[in-house]
């Protein structure tokens, strides 16, 4: 059995669709989900669900979070801003393990425009499957947390 985590999902309008079917597609592999929104395809702002997302991880509510806008830019830059939250834009499943196992990135983000769900479950899976390696690495995310705090 793998192993499975607590995961905090935000999206807004742009990232709706996407959002939607990966929570779907990674409740069935037995994550459990917290779904902070948006729930209309309203236009709407990413930095209130970055905010709502990062708040699920920092305080340990989640494991993981997982957000998505059109592009991934802004909501990434938005993520990044909350002191303790690592998050990675990627699209490959290189770049999403890389993200762990290099950066402990804790929030994973995507771009609706360029990710599809095929890809988005790809990357989420390596993202989850792997673990910091540690080593030359923590000095350099102790570096990244002194400048965020």
């Amino acid at each position: 059995m793998s192993t499975t985590f607590t995961i905090s999902f935000g999206s807004d309008h742009g990232g709706l669709p996407l959002r939607r079917d990966l929570i779907a597609a990674l409740k069935a592999k037995g994550h459990t989900v917290i779904d902070r929104g948006t729930d209309t395809p309203a236009s709407c702002d990413y930095p209130d669900y970055a905010q709502a997302v990062g708040a699920d991880v920092t305080s340990g509510k989640a494991k993981y979070g997982i957000l998505i806008c059109t592009t991934g830019i802004g909501i990434s830059i938005a993520a990044n801003k909350i002191a303790g939250i690592r998050a990675a834009l990627v699209q490959s499943v290189d770049a999403a393990e890389l993200s762990r196992k290099h950066n402990n990135a804790n929030i994973l983000c995507f771009g609706a425009k360029y990710v599809d769900l095929p890809l988005a479950i790809a990357c989420s899976e390596a993202f989850l499957r792997s673990e910091f390696e540690g080593g030359r690495h923590i000095v350099r995310v102790d570096k990244i947390e002194s400048k965020n705090s």
